[in-house]
């Protein structure tokens, strides 16, 4: 039997080697390779030009702005998720149908919408001069792009809390009412801690494609705000340097790999706190 089974894991080793373990080879040999005259050898040097300030800018702006459209997904997804949980059981399932449903649609024709919403003589801008305001400049814009990441990535923060909050035992809240708490009281010492493994499953979701997106800021961003997705694409498609873009995919890879790790971290010592004496300590 156990023969059997080992022989069944062989087809999905052979696609991991194929279409992970090689692709990844391949990044790291390209990472730590140039090529001069002389041949192909070993070098630092595509890691070395990372630390131009040009570079680190783009890394900055990347980071900032996966920052500012989680935190603004955790705002906005947070209350929607707690609204949807707090409904009867026969409505959650088609709330949340119609808030997943625009995810249903092609990702680059959801982000091709926005252009007809924010352009020069997008919907926005005609409601504005209908009635007597001045038209704004939001295209091509960092606000773009960030509307962009928001639009797109909210339904990942929805989606783990509302699951966390659904799943979550009505007799604690009811405890906490028992003992004098009030509303504000008993969400802050109970609902919230209780949800936390949905928020940071949701932070992580949000955090990794919004740092490493590139469609959202050619698009939305004119190619004028370039992110670290945008330098990578353009290393390998334009400008032909896969070492270089090699290098940065690297980068990415271990920014999202310590966020990966931070948020675990956060969730198994939210978890080891709830689990002392098998209750929420409020």
């Amino acid at each position: 039997m156990k023969k059997e089974r080992s022989w069944l894991a062989y087809p999905y080793v052979l696609w991991s080697t194929i279409f992970i373990i090689v692709p990844l080879l391949l990044i790291f040999y390209f990472a730590f390779t140039v090529t001069d005259g002389s041949g192909v050898k070993f070098s630092l040097d595509n890691f070395r030009r990372l630390m131009d300030p040009i570079y680190v800018k783009v890394f900055g702006r990347s980071i900032w702005l996966a920052l500012q459209s989680t935190m603004l997904c955790l705002l906005i997804g947070y209350p929607v998720a707690y609204i949807i949980a707090k409904k009867a059981e026969h409505k959650r399932g088609l709330l949340i149908m119609l808030f997943i449903l625009p995810m249903w649609m092609n990702f680059l024709l959801r982000t091709y919408a926005w252009l007809a919403i924010l352009g020069r003589n997008g919907l926005i801008n005609n409601l504005l001069t209908t009635i007597g305001l001045n038209p704004i400049d939001i295209l091509y814009t960092n606000s773009a792009i960030l509307l962009g990441m928001v639009y797109n990535f909210l339904p990942f923060m929805v989606l783990p809390v509302y699951t966390s909050l659904s799943k979550m035992d009505q007799d604690l809240i009811n405890a906490a009412y028992d003992l004098g708490a009030g509303k504000f009281t008993a969400f802050v010492k109970v609902v919230f801690p209780l949800s936390m493994p949905g928020v940071i499953s949701g932070i992580t979701m949000v955090f990794m494609p919004a740092v490493s997106t590139f469609v959202i800021s050619q698009l939305l961003g004119g190619g004028k705000q370039m992110l670290i997705g945008n330098l990578i694409e353009q290393q390998f498609t334009t400008m032909g340097n896969w070492n270089f873009g090699s290098a940065v995919s690297i980068l990415m890879m271990i920014l999202i790999l310590i966020c990966m790790a931070l948020t675990s971290k956060f969730s198994d010592d939210d978890d080891e706190g709830r689990g002392k004496g098998g209750r929420v300590m409020w």
